[in-house]
């Protein structure tokens, strides 16, 4: 993540920025609203007096969480003071934690590249695990540095979205990423139980493993629920454990290389769709870790650094495996499919490495569950707050985690757990893109309309930079679209259909007073103003 220009700073280090070119009126406290009492209207206008007073004059600096200037909350009702302000005494993500949550949420390890190499031998394997990060990882990365940062909070990229296009994109934005997530999670208490079956064969099937798959995800589940500090350490011991039996391999293989091995390609003989679904499955969700933004500790330094760090971490644990396989084994393309490496370590350092490199593949699959889960259910929470979804998702649990977003997401995933391994992941990648889209166009728009709103990091390119960044990324999607199978295709638009009609029929069940909708009185305005229905019909009704 090199620098653009020589007056920016790389993406490792925090960029503060001026919070205003000039001085702007307070904005007006939001009147009273339907289910607030005069003493909360109080206390958001007191607060919005004080940040008022505090903001910094022309040519100073500020990292702190105000919302967008030109904004105000007029429009907002139905403002409550959710429990989600309960996170204010939880203990925070410190930068170590979130570096490893970073890297269970985009990679866990090279398990799974092996695919790469069968689909197109080593150099384009080796050559699409350089030339995909640029491409791709590192835009991704840049833009969730700096949108994370803008608005560090549990939303994530549904609040960028819903700044930028409104609040029905944003929900859409939030459907089709949460399912995305979900759909992913499936996969690895699946994979967990692959790698155990060779030594239990009653896990290969049927009921023991159904059940497996059951205990097994209410085990990793009972870990969200203790928090994210838990989460956090549980992440950095199983990446620990995961990454050391590569490095061990590869200094066995250093007698033993050949490096003319890492040039052989055979153009006229490339699964193009396997090899690509692979390279992307394996180097996104970058973006996953801004829906825990508001819960890291001093997000607008830690969250930048964290990502350029995960981002140097991840390619380098996927390439030097890679070097090493290839380059001291003679190339067998047939062989080289999910689980290879175990093979390989077998080969080059005996039964040993062989066990130590299973046991690492398993318990990956542990922490990217775990720390997929923490995303999705963060982000359910955050909708909440925003009043998205009814307020009952934004409740926490007595160690502060989103109980009910915890306990939807563990339910998508056991229902979601019989699908094959191909179907998860092109139907994953199919609607992720979806919402990458999005993504970009809400961060060009940010750029455009908001260029003085508080940035503590910002990407070092102008506007018209930004945009030609993100030319590469989107013709990558393109591709990835259009080389789904129409199965995957019809699937995937008959969920993203779903998320169209679900947002309307939310707003219905709002404007009928069948659940309640609220907004967190503590987080700041975005420029988006959420009236429940039903207050805005009480307010729409004559004085009599």
């Amino acid at each position: 993540m090199g620098d653009a220009r020589s007056s920016e700073v790389p993406l490792a280090v925090l960029q503060k920025r001026p919070a205003s070119t000039a001085a702007s009126p307070a904005p007006a406290p939001p009147p009273a609203a339907h289910g607030s009492d005069a003493g909360q209207q109080e206390k958001l206008a007191q607060n919005t007096a004080s940040a008022a007073s505090t903001a910094p004059t022309m040519g100073e600096f500020s990292t702190e969480y105000r919302g967008l200037p030109g904004s105000n909350g007029d429009d907002v009702k139905g403002v409550a003071s959710s429990p989600a302000s309960a996170s204010t005494s939880v203990r925070k993500v410190s930068i170590v934690p979130l570096i490893f949550l970073i890297f269970y949420e985009v990679s866990g390890g090279p398990f799974g590249v092996e695919d790469s190499v069968g689909a197109a031998g080593p150099l384009l394997a080796i050559a699409g695990f350089l030339v995909l990060p640029v491409i791709w990882s590192i835009p991704e990365a840049l833009i969730t540095a700096e949108l994370g940062t803008m608005f560090p909070e549990n939303g994530g990229y549904v609040v960028w979205v819903a700044s930028a296009l409104g609040p029905y994109w944003g929900f859409q934005q939030g459907w089709m990423k949460w399912l995305s997530g979900v759909i992913d999670n499936a996969l690895y208490p699946v994979l967990f139980l692959d790698y155990l079956k060779s030594a239990v064969p009653a896990l290969g099937g049927g009921p023991p493993r159904a059940f497996a798959v059951l205990g097994l995800t209410a085990v990793l589940t009972l870990l969200n629920f203790r928090g994210l500090t838990v989460v956090g350490w549980v992440a950095i011991c199983l990446g620990v454990f995961s990454v050391l039996p590569f490095f061990v391999m590869g200094l066995i293989s250093l007698p033993k290389l050949r490096p003319a091995r890492w040039l052989a390609v055979d153009l006229k003989n490339v699964d193009w769709n396997l090899y690509l679904n692979t390279l992307f499955w394996n180097l996104n969700y970058w973006d996953s870790i801004s829906t825990l933004s508001g819960e890291v500790e001093n997000p607008g330094k830690t969250l930048p650094k964290a990502l350029f760090y995960a981002v140097v971490f991840v390619v380098v644990g996927y390439l030097y495996p890679l070097l090493a396989g290839t380059g001291a084994v003679p190339l067998d393309r047939s062989q080289w499919t999910d689980g290879y490496f175990s093979d390989l370590a077998k080969l080059l350092g005996g039964a040993w490495l062989m066990w130590w490199v299973q046991a690492a593949a398993a318990l990956s699959n542990m922490g990217m569950f775990v720390a997929e889960m923490s995303s999705d259910s963060y982000q359910l929470l955050g909708m909440a707050e925003r009043g998205m979804l009814p307020s009952f998702f934004a409740r926490r649990s007595r160690y502060g985690t989103p109980l009910v977003g915890i306990l939807f997401s563990a339910s998508g995933v056991v229902l979601l757990s019989s699908m094959s391994f191909q179907e998860i992941v092109a139907a994953e990648n199919f609607l992720y893109c979806f919402g990458m889209v999005l993504e970009f166009v809400a961060f060009v728009l940010l750029r455009v309309r908001r260029p003085d709103a508080p940035r503590p990091y910002r990407v070092p390119l102008g506007t018209a930079g930004c945009v030609a960044m993100l030319v590469p990324p989107t013709a990558l999607i393109v591709v990835v679209l259009a080389l789904s199978t129409l199965k995957v295709a019809m699937v995937s638009l008959g969920a993203v259909a779903v998320g169209l009609v679900l947002q309307p029929m939310l707003r219905l069940v709002e404007k009928k007073g069948w659940l309640r909708f609220d907004v967190n009185s503590e987080l700041p305005d975005i420029g988006v103003g959420h009236a429940p229905a039903a207050a805005a019909a009480e307010d729409e009704a004559p004085a009599p």
